[in-house]
């Protein structure tokens, strides 16, 4: 109980703005860390599914709401996650090698195609959260543990581009066994639920899961030779406003 405790809080120190007590960080501690992942998604969901909720009922205006909803995850998660997208697209638009890539992601100036990813990102983010309703918010706030569950099979998985960084310290410390076992348990139960909810949002949420799931490997493995923080970082991003697009777009059809 007081490795999982010490687990829990190490993984919410890191991938959180939550405070959390100080705890040791130690191989212990972290071997099982990455377990907890999809429960940051899980308080994150709640907080979206009750703001989100407040102001529909108040019938904010659809732009203000979209601005609010949108800098959620930010406000929760401090920016990690949306730091390694706008890396990311720094990475990829570079068309360089992948030991330059590489090099990209570890470098902390922003370059033009971080600032225009970031722009079009929120522009569609903003934009599609708009027109959400309040049905659609129940499937919003479970993807994002179903985005961590995904992105901790992911740490677990895919070879690590580097032998260096915080994330292969996280991926090499780990029990790799118990993490995939948890993120497969968190995956399935998000699913189940959501179908539970709405057997349409619950498909799209899946289909959005397995697209994303498989082109994160793909932009891995092709671009970077295998799987860095940032990248993990980028596929939360693009996970997230997939499930919100194919949810706004599941009404109009």
């Amino acid at each position: 109980m007081k490795t999982a405790i010490q687990a829990f809080m190490i993984v919410f120190s890191m991938y959180s703005k939550i405070p959390m007590p100080r705890v040791k960080w130690d191989e212990k501690g972290m071997k099982y860390a990455m377990c907890f992942f999809p429960l940051i998604g899980a308080v994150e969901g709640l907080i979206f599914y009750l703001a989100g909720t407040f102001l529909l009922n108040k019938h904010v205006s659809p732009l203000l709401i979209g601005c609010i909803m949108a800098v959620i995850p930010i406000f929760i998660t401090g920016g990690i996650h949306m730091d390694g997208f706008l890396d990311t697209m720094d990475g990829i638009n570079s068309y360089a090698d992948k030991e330059k890539r590489l090099e990209i992601l570890k470098d902390s100036n922003s370059g033009a195609f971080a600032i225009i990813g970031g722009l079009v990102y929120f522009a569609l983010y903003i934009g599609f959260l708009s027109d959400i309703s309040l049905s659609m918010l129940p499937m919003i706030a479970l993807n994002f543990i179903f985005s961590r569950a995904l992105s901790g099979l992911a740490v677990s998985v895919f070879p690590n581009a580097r032998k260096k960084g915080l994330l292969n310290t996280f991926s090499e410390a780990s029990e790799k066994a118990a993490v995939i076992l948890a993120d497969m348990i968190y995956a399935v139960a998000v699913i189940v639920i959501a179908a539970e909810i709405s057997l349409a949002g619950a498909i799209v949420m899946f289909i959005a899961g397995v697209v994303t799931f498989t082109y994160h490997y793909w932009n891995c493995m092709h671009n970077f030779g295998g799987i860095t923080g940032d990248l993990a970082g980028y596929f939360l991003q693009i996970n997230e406003l997939a499930i919100v697009i194919g949810l706004v777009g599941l009404k109009y059809f």
